[in-house]
């Protein structure tokens, strides 16, 4: 019984650590200003636990050719919103290999190729997103 008690208390504490990416139809600011996109330094093997850490909210028609120093390389998940894209690239100015996501949930950018052997996560750059 009491190793049942400690086991509940574990799972319960843990519910608080999960992450969860937010809807794409519903992306907004801590004001609730519609974002275009939102990058995420954490991702996990379980989506539901994915969109974690840091984030960088990207505001409609940002277009940013070099990422600031603290996101240059550091994304591992994203979320577009809904009648948005967002275009990436691996090198700052616009340069390296380009990718354009649609609307909608990115769990795991290492799942997500770039070339023949690499794979978008932590290699974003800079970007453009239109709504």
């Amino acid at each position: 019984m009491k190793g049942a008690i400690i086991l509940l208390l574990c799972a319960v504490c843990f519910l608080g650590l999960d992450a969860q990416c937010p809807d794409p139809g519903s992306l907004k600011d801590a004001e609730g200003n519609k974002l275009c996109a939102r990058l995420y330094e954490d991702s996990n093997y379980y989506y539901e636990q994915s969109c974690g850490g840091q984030y960088l909210d990207i505001n409609p028609n940002e277009d940013v050719p070099t990422m600031p120093l603290r996101w240059n390389n550091r994304a591992s998940s994203l979320v577009v919103s809904k009648f948005c894209s967002l275009t990436v690239w691996s090198r700052i100015k616009k340069n390296g290999s380009k990718r354009k996501f649609g609307a909608g949930v990115v769990y795991r950018l290492k799942d997500v190729k770039q070339g023949l052997f690499g794979t978008w996560n932590n290699d974003i750059s800079a970007y453009y997103c239109t709504c």
